[in-house]
Order: structure tokens, then C-alpha cells, then sequence
């Protein structure tokens, strides 16, 4: 049995070239289902982990109540000092509260790639390494405060043309200088930092975007958000890092969700049809072949297993060669998403479990295409099928 199926699959695939033009056309459908498949959930994965990378346990961010985003959430500094000083915040060594009260503008730049004007978010901070000590200048110096200076992301200065050292960017009521290039390895790798009430002054603001605050312990959040909460002063949300940035990864997750299987789902059925003709044109050209094996002896089982071998095969030829453009294109390079003050930018990498998604999907495809073809090839009349050539 075994040894009949592999002599059938054997001549079987040398057969593939005789029949090249369509068994091509499998191959491209299923490179173009694949390709599309692993390049959107490489964009969903990248983007996701970056808006997640930036959430630490033992730090909080306060919005005003009712506010689901930095950019909807309004404070006033009377509130701002009241959180920093709230039970629960780390403090430093001077007593200080290790808190910042950030204000976020949008601001529009020109992609490198065509010139295009894309957004970016400058985020104006009162304190910096303080409470997210992963930023690393790479480039530069910090910023002074009280001067209209900026240090930049290296996403952002990869995507974007105009914002190297030295550059002098065009925001509200004048220019600002570039004075460094930072590095943190999440969002906020997305855009600009400068000094918060500097940024406050030049966009006439009275009020800061959020709070955030690092906690003396993970367990401290319990405490910190009972005395905001109950406060009568303050009306606000708190939410522990990681669970806003999760928050913020539920739309994205739902549109990636959409597009790589319902948009793939669909292409991949457009596949799984081109596969199945394929196939059932080659079971039709093969008759004699198929029955002539059959009347030697060789069992239906090694016909379908045959057959199901070229459907699977040619899809994950199409797999392998839609995975390796989309590394190609793809892999390494930067994208932005989103616009005004939700704008992302995160370079794309592809990870081997992307790979074998795109992979598994192909073969399954491949094996539905290639499923009907060789029963009916299996159920072929020897007699009829002998007669009639």
C-alpha cells in the first residue's frame, strides 16, 4: 500500500509539468492569499506589540472620566499636582513625586518615502526619564526646558523627512529645533518629546492630555485609584498601563481582524476553487493513467493520496513564494497608522509564527481544493474509463 502510493505520487508530481499553465496558476493564487495573509498580520502583530511594549505594571495613567484616549481626556493643573500627589505614587530621592503631565498636539510632516504629509504626535512631557526610564537617547542631547527644543523618536525620524539633529520643525508660533534622536522601543518611539509647559505656552493650553505616575509597587494601584476616585474634586479614570494600551488595541484588533481573515478568507476561496478545477481538469486529462493503474492493481487510496499530494504541494509552493515577498517587501521597514493624535509609527517584523499561518492556511486550502478531485478520481470507472480511450 504504502509503497503504491509512493510510486503513484511520484508520477504523479513529475506530471506537473506537463500540465505548467495551470498548475502556475494555482501557485500565484495561493502566493497572492498568502502574501497578503502574512503582510497584514506582520502590520496587526508590529503595531499591536508596540502599543503593548509601552505599558509597564508598575506605572498608572489618569484621564479625565469618561475618556477613553489621551487625546479626548482634558486636566486641569489644579487636578494634575492633586494626582501627582496622590498615596501610592514613587517618589525620588529629593521627595519629589515621580509623575508627568503630558500634553499631546498633533503636527503634519512628509513621509521620505513620496513627500506625502502624514501626522505625527509631539508630546510635551514634564518629566522624562523620570517615569519612563526605557527612553534612551541614542543622539543628542535632551531637551531644555523653556526652550522650543525637540528630541525625536527613531521611527519617526526613519519615516520622516526633516527631523534630523539640527532640523528646524514648524509648529504653532514659530520653529523648533531637533536637538536629539531617543530610542525606547514602543509608541512613544512614534513621535516627539519636548518640554510640556513650553508646549502648553505656544498652543495657548491651560490644561495638560494625562497624568501618568509610577507606582511604589504593582500593588499600589488599589490605593492610588481609591483616593482619585473618591476624591470630590476630581472626576477620572486611572487605569493601570498595561490595560489602557490593551484598550487602545481592541479597534486596531478588530480591523486587522477583518482584513486578515474575512478579506484572506475570501481570496482564499477564490484559491480553493482555481485549485479544485485544477485539479479535476487533471484527473480528466489522466483518465487512462488512472485507469490503467487502477486495473494493474494500484488500490484507490494511493490515487487520492496522489492527488491531495499536487493540491498541497502546489499550495504551498504559492505559500513559500507569497511569504518570501512579503519578507522581502516588508520585513524591517516602517509604517505609520492613524492620524492627529493617535498617530503610530513601528518597524514591521515578520515572526516565524506569521509564517507557518500563512503556511497552514495554504495547506488547508490546498487540501479542500485537491479533497473532491481525488475522490472522484478514486470512484473512477476502470472499465468505462479503459473503453472510452
Amino acid at each position: 500500500m504504502l509503497r503504491q502510493t509512493v510510486a503513484v505520487t511520484a508520477f504523479n508530481l513529475r506530471g506537473i509539468r506537463q500540465r505548467l499553465v495551470a498548475s502556475s496558476v494555482v501557485v500565484v493564487a495561493f502566493m497572492c492569499v498568502v502574501g497578503v495573509l502574512v503582510s497584514v498580520l506582520t502590520m496587526a502583530g508590529s503595531l499591536s506589540a508596540t502599543l503593548l511594549d509601552a505599558g509597564h505594571a508598575d506605572r498608572a495613567i489618569v484621564l479625565r472620566a469618561g475618556a477613553n484616549a489621551e487625546g479626548a481626556s482634558a486636566l486641569s493643573p489644579e487636578a494634575a499636582a492633586t494626582i501627582a500627589s496622590a498615596p501610592g505614587v514613587a517618589r525620588a530621592a529629593s521627595g519629589d513625586p515621580i509623575a508627568t503631565a503630558d500634553v499631546i498636539v498633533p503636527a503634519n510632516f512628509s513621509r521620505r518615502s513620496n513627500g506625502s504629509l502624514a501626522p505625527l504626535t509631539v508630546r510635551g512631557v514634564s518629566n522624562v526619564q523620570g517615569v519612563r526610564p526605557e527612553i534612551e537617547l541614542v543622539e543628542g542631547r535632551l531637551f531644555s526646558a523653556g526652550l522650543r527644543e525637540l528630541i525625536v523618536g527613531r521611527n519617526a525620524r526613519t519615516e520622516f523627512a526633516g527631523l534630523d539633529i539640527g532640523d528646524r520643525v514648524a509648529l504653532r508660533d514659530g520653529e523648533w529645533t531637533v536637538v536629539g534622536v531617543y530610542r525606547s522601543g514602543d509608541v512613544h518611539e512614534s513621535g516627539m518629546l519636548t518640554d510640556s509647559a513650553t508646549l502648553k505656552s505656544a498652543y495657548r493650553r491651560s490644561v495638560v492630555n494625562s497624568v501618568t505616575v509610577r507606582l511604589e509597587s504593582r500593588e499600589a494601584l488599589d490605593a492610588f485609584k481609591a483616593a482619585l476616585t473618591t476624591d470630590p474634586t476630581l472626576s477620572v479614570d486611572v487605569f493601570r498601563e498595561p490595560d489602557y494600551f490593551a484598550m487602545q488595541t481592541r479597534d486596531l484588533s478588530t480591523l486587522f481582524f477583518f482584513v486578515s481573515y474575512v478579506v484572506t478568507g475570501i481570496m482564499a476561496a477564490g484559491a480553493l476553487v482555481g485549485a479544485m478545477n485544477t485539479m479535476y481538469s487533471a484527473v480528466s486529462t489522466r483518465r487512462l493513467e488512472i485507469a490503467t493503474l487502477r486495473a494493474i492493481g494500484f488500490g484507490p487510496a494511493s490515487v487520492v493520496v496522489s492527488v491531495l499530494v499536487e493540491a498541497v504541494f502546489l499550495a504551498l509552493l504559492g505559500a513559500c513564494a507569497g511569504a518570501a515577498v512579503s519578507w522581502a517587501l516588508y520585513s524591517g521597514d516602517t509604517i505609520s497608522l492613524g492620524g492627529g493624535q493617535n498617530s503610530l509609527v513601528t518597524e514591521l517584523a515578520i515572526t516565524p509564527e506569521t509564517l507557518v499561518t500563512g503556511v497552514v492556511w495554504a495547506a488547508t486550502a490546498g487540501f479542500l481544493g485537491g479533497l473532491f478531485p481525488a475522490l472522484s478520481a478514486a470512484r473512477l470507472p476502470v472499465a468505462a474509463a479503459l473503453r472510452a480511450t
